[in-house]
């Protein structure tokens, strides 16, 4: 079984889990709902989880998560990562964003195993985000922690708290994309990492 990117004892101490709860315990009030009524009783434990499992993402350092498979190796063409999914908290309103990103980099000596930068993406998304910051992160860990030719990263995703409320329009989706190096620097390469993404 893969190792998973957090401890329980980080996810869910319990001395944390219990502040949490009864945060949560005076919100139900606050909301004029009774957390002592059958259906609530358990709740702000519930939540309380949730949020910690959520938010997970703090517990980790995602260089360290590139570094622990890192390898020589003289390939020198795009490796790319497509389609990882992602569910993240928007900052604002800690409503979820969701979708999927795309990441791809040149190795300069070095590559990492694959399933790394799918954690790294779940890392930064298991934290209170906005998009733009986000792709910026995952950018900026994979060209630190590799020193690769290039990095290049698009998210595309859904924010509820543009169709849950505000201006509540449905079906509309964010597009980010940042990049590094030969990705900057050389219009064929970003040309050929959109053709790989569409």
């Amino acid at each position: 079984m893969e190792e998973k990117l957090y401890t329980r004892e980080e996810c869910y101490d319990s001395e944390r889990i219990a502040k949490l709860a009864g945060h949560y315990r005076e919100i139900l009030t606050l909301l004029g709902e009774d957390p002592e009524r059958e259906g609530l009783v358990k709740s702000p434990e519930r939540i309380a989880k949730a949020m910690a499992f959520l938010t997970r993402g703090y517990t980790q350092d995602p260089h360290e998560i590139l570094r622990s498979a890192m390898f020589q190796e003289e390939y020198k063409q795009m490796v790319l990562v497509k389609d990882i999914q992602l569910y993240s908290l928007c900052e604002h309103h800690m409503l979820p964003f969701y979708g999927k990103a795309h990441v791809a980099y040149i190795p300069n000596g070095r590559i990492t195993g694959l399933s790394k930068v799918a954690r790294v993406v779940e890392c930064y998304a298991r934290r209170l985000q906005v998009q733009e910051r986000l792709t910026v992160q995952i950018r900026d860990c994979i060209q630190e922690a590799l020193d690769p030719m290039g990095v290049a990263v698009v998210i595309e995703a859904s924010h509820m708290c543009m169709q849950m409320r505000g201006v509540e329009k449905q079906g509309s989706s964010t597009t980010t994309s940042a990049f590094t190096g030969i990705f900057l620097k050389d219009p064929r390469t970003r040309e050929e990492f959109m053709n790989l993404i569409r």
